[in-house]
């Protein structure tokens, strides 16, 4: 399907360098890119940039599309990860890894120096400090002072020798139109002018034969017929050069969006060195898929409506770069546990237990132990509190404690009763319940009416029972409360347990 904006196909794409994790900033971006495509039936393509060679990373494109596919997010062309969790590539347009394309990029530098919109550069790294140094100490812009740029073809073939002898080769630089504009218009933040002056003539081809960035993403764009470069915020200076690359190949320039940028609550721009900031490290906590993909299409995007949770389908359905904010969007980790912990509570106690059990295995607890039936009962009693899967394990540690809780005998007495009508109040509730029927054991309901007929029937005040009972059976002073908690630790446990635990309790006061 087209976009209605400029009646093309739409055709996007994710374009990351495999140099380490995916960063939250990185997979909001994609995640728009996704919804974009998909709602407008398009074709969304994987392209992986490692023309950098310097900062590669084993595995980082694996792992990379691992994550987005646990995501829900996949890719029609380009490197797809198959069912044997390998990497392939798929489309017409492949490959599709920047350093398998180098002879592409190599004949297309030769059409900008024919035309003269590029030319060798030859200057040293020592002259390019030195130039730096003293543009800064003149508070001048830091760019190219185009020292290369009108040598003459004797000069250029001279040079080149020189280069040649030594084992060096140079780069070639973009030759920046020196009168005029640029004009960038773009869906989110409209139109944007530049003075083609101050523009500095980039390294479109490094010397070791790799394009930049800045040369190859054009390239690639065109030859891929991508209509909508969806990116980054920070990318908004380096269009204008990518937009006077494409008039001097001739070419029509997709149309660009820049997502704005990710902050701190501080509003400070979000850093890899503040905090997790991995989309590994939000799923290992125990952030639901599912969460995470409704929590980052609030990062900058506004639906206009009072709904805050959406199914991945309800995003497409209502995703456009028409309701994409220009200001920076806050990482509110406090709106990210509220919107986990709704997606929790929807969940089945059965698909629950299955989420929630490579967190208590990782705590030591050998859950093939312990019957579904107790599993689920758990996890119901705190569904209701749990903001994300890692906190499960403390939360429920006594479900698993076979072996004696710490009893804090202060703790154990509620605080308008004493350690003798405590320790008596324990007594009665262990002959209570060594004579309550097992169905009414099994019911929290049940064993409420029983119980507080007890505490009735003794004359006693409720806190001075239920406190040290919920206390004795979890070791806890925070806890479901204590007709659940009974009851789910006779269906796990059985009744020995329950009276183990109260006279653990006894024995401490």
């Amino acid at each position: 399907m087209t976009d209605s904006s400029n009646n093309k196909p739409v055709r996007t794409r994710f374009a990351p360098s495999p140099t380490g994790y995916v960063h939250i900033g990185n997979a909001r971006t994609e995640l728009f890119n996704f919804l974009f495509t998909r709602h407008y039936k398009g074709v969304h393509v994987l392209r992986v940039e490692d023309t950098d060679q310097s900062r590669l990373v084993e595995g980082a494109v694996e792992n990379m599309l691992k994550v987005l596919k646990t995501l829900g997010i996949e890719f029609d062309e380009g490197a797809i990860l198959n069912d044997a969790g390998h990497i392939e590539e798929r489309g017409e347009f492949g490959p599709y890894t920047q350093s398998a394309r180098l002879d592409i990029y190599k004949d297309y530098i030769q059409k900008l120096l024919n035309n003269k919109s590029a030319y060798y550069c030859f200057c040293t790294q020592e002259r390019l400090d030195e130039l730096r140094k003293e543009q800064i100490a003149l508070k001048q812009p830091a760019m190219y002072d185009r020292h290369c740029r009108n040598l003459s073809a004797e000069e250029v073939a001279s040079k080149q020798d020189e280069f040649k002898a030594a084992g060096k080769s140079p780069v070639v630089r973009f030759a920046i139109p020196l009168e005029g504009e640029t004009v960038v218009t773009d869906l989110v933040f409209g139109e944007m002018k530049y003075q083609n002056a101050v523009l500095d003539d980039q390294v479109l081809i490094k010397s070791d034969g790799f394009p930049t960035y800045h040369f190859a993403v054009v390239v690639d764009d065109h030859l891929m017929e991508i209509s909508h470069v969806i990116r980054g915020e920070e990318w908004i200076p380096s269009t204008p050069k990518h937009v006077l690359i494409y008039k001097a190949f001739g070419w029509e320039a997709p149309q660009f969006a820049h997502m704005p940028l990710i902050l701190n609550p501080d509003k400070s721009k979000l850093s890899k060195r503040q905090g997790d900031v991995a989309v590994e490290d939000f799923l290992k906590k125990g952030y639901l898929p599912e969460a995470l993909i409704n929590f980052m299409a609030f990062l900058g995007w506004n639906p206009k409506t009072e709904q805050e949770i959406f199914s991945e389908q309800e995003l497409i359905e209502h995703f456009d770069l028409e309701k994409v904010n220009k200001s920076g969007a806050v990482l509110d980790t406090v709106k990210l546990d509220w919107m986990n912990s709704e997606y929790i509570k929807a969940k089945s106690n059965a698909e629950l237990v299955e989420l929630a059990k490579p967190y208590w295995q990782a705590a030591g607890v050998d859950t093939e132990k312990f019957s579904s039936a107790y599993l689920e009962a758990i996890v119901e009693l705190e569904k209701a509190r749990l903001k994300k899967l890692a906190d499960l394990p403390e939360l429920t540690k006594y479900f698993f404690n076979t072996t004696g809780l710490q009893i804090d005998p202060e703790i154990l007495v509620w605080k308008k009763s004493n350690a003798k009508d405590t320790h008596q109040n324990l007594l009665l509730l262990q002959d209570l319940f060594r004579i309550t029927d097992d169905d009414v054991m099994n019911s929290p309901e049940k064993l409420e009416v029983i119980v507080k007929g007890f505490i009735a029937e003794h004359e006693l005040d409720n806190g001075s029972v239920l406190w040290p009972l919920r206390y004795a059976l979890t070791g806890e002073e925070k806890s479901p409360g204590p007709f659940e908690v009974t009851a789910t630790i006779f269906l796990g446990l059985g009744r020995e347990e329950v009276m183990n635990r109260l006279q653990q309790a006894i024995s401490v006061l």
